[in-house]
């Protein structure tokens, strides 16, 4: 049991732990990058109920209604949610990179329970598998997730935009991968050039937010300093 726990958990810590540790100015309070974690954890339970109330009582129909908003839509808006909610519009939350950080945060917390409970059912063996898609996946969806939120929060114009993009883009990605997992009887073929795509991605967004954030800084220093030639 304990060693099952501690697959669950290792590498949704470890993912967390290197997105946040990339935030190079002023680094997001343990409390409140914890308190999304658990939030993140908590909503397994309902999104699992909705999940399972749709597939019995065959509410959606179609080749993809499943992998696309019975659970890619679904879950990235229950996330999103959370984010918007209860993260946005705090304080600790002043510069673009730390949406990377809060967006991983919550879907890793997400992933993690989710992650324990398969391997609970399934057994330990698949904790390797596990860790390089589901976990990793989630991780990067809440990156360019975050990605977005920061860009919405911090940017002059089209605000609306990118708060817009911060839901559909991972939404598109979530169900872009479980249609290769659940549809494709060969699934392993296509998704190994997704994972590549969807890591290149993400960690471009981790770029992009860095010097964002570094303009962010450079700017806020400057107004609180008007007189400096």
């Amino acid at each position: 049991m304990l060693g099952i726990v501690t697959a669950g958990i290792a590498p949704g810590l470890a993912l967390l732990s290197y997105f946040y540790l990339k935030d190079q100015y002023d680094s997001e309070p343990l409390s409140i990058v914890f308190r999304s974690f658990i939030f993140g954890s908590l909503l397994v339970f309902p999104i699992m109920f909705i999940q399972y109330v749709l597939d019995a009582e065959n509410v959606v129909q179609g080749v993809l209604f499943k992998p696309f908003l019975t659970m890619g839509l679904l879950e990235e808006f229950f996330k999103w949610f959370i984010l918007y909610f209860t993260v946005l519009q705090h304080t600790s939350f002043d510069e673009p990179y730390d949406g990377i950080v809060y967006g991983a945060s919550v879907s890793l917390g997400f992933a993690t329970i989710e992650n324990i409970f398969y391997l609970f059912a399934n057994g330990l063996e698949y904790a390797l598998g596990r860790a390089l898609l589901p976990v990793s996946s989630h991780a990067l969806f809440g990156v360019i997730m975050g990605y977005y939120l920061g860009k919405s929060k911090f940017a002059k114009e089209s605000k609306k935009k990118w708060l817009l993009l911060s839901l559909l883009i991972p939404f598109l990605l979530h169900g872009s991968y479980n249609y290769i997992l659940i549809m494709l009887e060969d699934w392993l073929l296509p998704m190994i050039p997704f994972m590549i795509f969807l890591w290149y991605l993400g960690l471009k967004k981790v770029k992009k937010a860095r010097l964002l954030s570094a303009h962010h800084m450079q700017d806020s220093h400057l107004i609180k300093k008007p007189f400096v030639s």
